[in-house]
């Protein structure tokens, strides 16, 4: 526990996440938000396997899975007709205990993170604005003005910048935040309806450049769609309404809308800050990169920037590391980012591409090729992985080291199911620094892992263990956000002790 506070401006899944791990590891934090309340309208709805891993380390996975529906099947529609119905139940079966696709809207999502945050004693400070801030080696000092309009200063050992693609932070700092933005207008309608695609599947129509996405909710009847608005005068999309969209909904999917409870459009850009720190401040989510929605990990990728900043922080406030370790956040986290990006700016302009070719390509050969490549266990695998962000790793960091068996350095641990209801993630629940081995662990290691005071952790080997890329005897270093430190195939003690001596810090836990 320390007493140094961390700022942090914006309660959205990112800023809420944040200040959650941050919570459970010890470290004071302060959270506002300049909003009254929490949003009640949503565009973020995919919740991706790895961040259900992040979140079964801080006890919460359960409660979003309850609220949300796992997808049971993806549908193309042609023509008013179904094409191609690909399953997607337990598509990422062996790789993850979270083998499934989750839609969990983002408004209900922060709802729940904010009642776990405050079950923790923590609180959102709403109509709370960050009007401009200052830092130097001590700390970082904010200006913040109140709900009743005065102003207060806040003393902070770091400031998180959560605040949105218009952040006050990423402004103050300076930082550019290159990109575009897309053509056309976006709109998002929260309907209740009945018809054939009203199940537990996700529906896309690719009739056309102009797609039309339809996401189950909880509830008889609730669905969401979200599609693109084409031809429109610039200033007129502010008049829309959802008669002036529906048509598509009605005619190719063919629902019988009921109600609308809410609908709104917005335009989509395309951007990575240059930076995402400068010295104590920090910029994660889409304060430091925005992006398409195709693919659902705009709001997983800014979750994924929370975990790795929150236990970094928490590990230099405690002075178990050095303000060095600091430095990490930012390679680590800005690469995969923009090739996040790039992958999803082409996914976007093929799904929206006009032409005679696009169209043919669209409704003739995707669904006739997706079903097909589904089938492929391989192909399945590597595009879950891709998805679900299990495949995101620090290979390249200055954190990382070694390879075992598979396993190199900056990895995720692999999932190794132990049986009915264990398995290998159960350990990463502490958030803290420890030592795996997959089979027997020799004394000299039980002895160097109890010097260094890392939890070690010795799973009886399995065949499957293999399956997942692990080393029977191995040493893996696990991070508290639950990657590969070092990947020492010889289990050699001598190594371990290496890892922290040459980077500084006093142990790892």
């Amino acid at each position: 526990m320390t007493d140094k506070l961390v700022l942090i401006a914006g309660a959205g899944p990112t800023g809420l996440v944040l200040a959650l791990w941050l919570t459970k590891l010890g470290v004071r934090v302060r959270i506002i938000d300049k909003t009254a309340e929490p949003g009640t309208t949503s565009r973020a709805l995919a919740v991706q396997a790895r961040t259900l891993e992040f979140y079964h380390q801080i006890g919460i996975d359960d409660g979003v899975i309850a609220g949300g529906v796992k997808i049971q099947n993806l549908n193309l529609w042609v023509k008013g007709r179904r094409a191609a119905r690909v399953p997607l139940q337990r598509a990422g079966e062996g790789l993850t205990p979270y083998d499934f696709a989750l839609v969990f809207p983002q408004d209900a999502h922060e709802r729940l993170l904010i009642e776990r945050l405050g079950e923790l004693g923590v609180r959102v400070e709403r109509k709370t604005e960050l009007l401009r801030f200052s830092q130097n080696d001590a700390g970082v000092t904010a200006t913040l003005r109140r709900p009743d309009a005065s102003e207060e200063v806040c003393e902070a050992a770091y400031l998180a910048g959560c605040d949105g693609a218009s952040s006050t932070v990423r402004g103050q700092l300076g930082v550019g935040f290159p990109g575009g933005t897309y053509t056309g207008l976006f709109y998002v309608a929260d309907i209740e309806a009945t018809g054939e695609p009203v199940d537990n599947d996700l529906h896309v129509d690719i009739e056309d450049a102009d797609f039309l996405l339809l996401f189950p909710l909880k509830g008889k009847g609730r669905v969401r769609l979200v599609g693109t608005v084409r031809d429109l005068p610039e200033n007129d999309h502010g008049k829309l309404d959802f008669e002036d969209v529906k048509g598509k909904a009605i005619e190719h999917l063919k629902l019988d809308i009921k109600k609308v409870n809410w609908f709104s459009t917005y335009r989509v850009h395309h951007r990575v800050a240059l930076h995402f720190r400068d010295r104590r401040a920090f910029l994660l989510g889409d304060a430091a990169h925005v992006h398409s929605p195709v693919g659902g990990q705009g709001m997983n990728t800014g979750i994924g920037d929370s975990v790795n900043l929150a236990w970094k922080i928490a590990e230099v406030l405690s002075e178990a590391a050095p303000e060095s370790l600091l430095d990490t956040y930012e390679p680590e986290r800005i690469g995969f980012a923009r090739r996040l990006v790039a992958t999803t700016d082409r996914g976007f302009t093929f799904v929206t591409k006009r032409g005679g070719i696009a169209s043919v390509v669209r409704t003739r050969i995707v669904p006739l090729v997706v079903p097909l490549l589904f089938r492929t266990g391989a192909v399945r695998r590597l595009l879950f992985r891709t998805v679900s962000q299990t495949r995101v790793n620090y290979r390249n960091s200055a954190l990382s080291t070694g390879s075992a068996g598979k396993v190199r350095g900056g990895d995720r641990l692999p999932w190794a199911d132990l049986g009915p209801g264990k398995d290998n993630f159960a350990p990463l629940t502490s958030l803290a620094w420890q030592v795996h081995v997959y089979g027997e662990a020799r004394s000299v290691l039980v002895e160097a892992c109890a010097e260094l005071r890392l939890p070690l952790h010795v799973f009886a080997w399995q065949q499957s263990m293999r399956g997942a890329g692990l080393q029977k005897d191995a040493l893996y270093l696990v991070r508290p956000d639950g990657y590969i430190a070092l990947a020492e195939p010889s289990a050699d003690p001598q190594r371990l002790r290496q890892y922290f001596t040459e980077r500084g810090w006093r142990h790892g836990n």
